[in-house]
């Protein structure tokens, strides 16, 4: 194989390599958005749709087949309030994370 029949196969194949990386990337956005409405507002637990509900003034959302609560990041902190530093760090500690109260 000359020079020149070497590099036009390494720029097609880099072609193909970019290709395929932005096909990879299209399908990676394509599932992520299928899975997020597939699962979007379902319980982790059970798989059925979680409804919301208002509990010590913050939005959370139950699950009426299971009783699972989801909680958005800082309802946690908020239900707890400032009174509950230790239980909260406690908590934190726990599940292996720094909650920065």
């Amino acid at each position: 194989m000359s020079n020149e029949d070497e590099y036009f196969a390494k720029l097609e194949a880099e072609k193909k390599a970019r290709m395929a990386d932005l096909l990879g990337r299209a399908d990676a956005v394509e599932e992520a958005a299928r899975l997020k409405e597939l699962h979007f507002n379902h319980c982790g637990k059970c798989g059925h749709a979680m409804l919301t509900s208002h509990y010590k003034g913050v939005e959370i959302e139950v699950c009426p087949h299971c009783g699972a609560v989801l909680l958005d990041p800082g309802e946690l902190q908020e239900l707890a309030g400032e009174e509950h530093h230790g239980l909260l760090r406690g908590i934190a500690h726990v599940f292996g994370f720094d909650p920065k109260v």
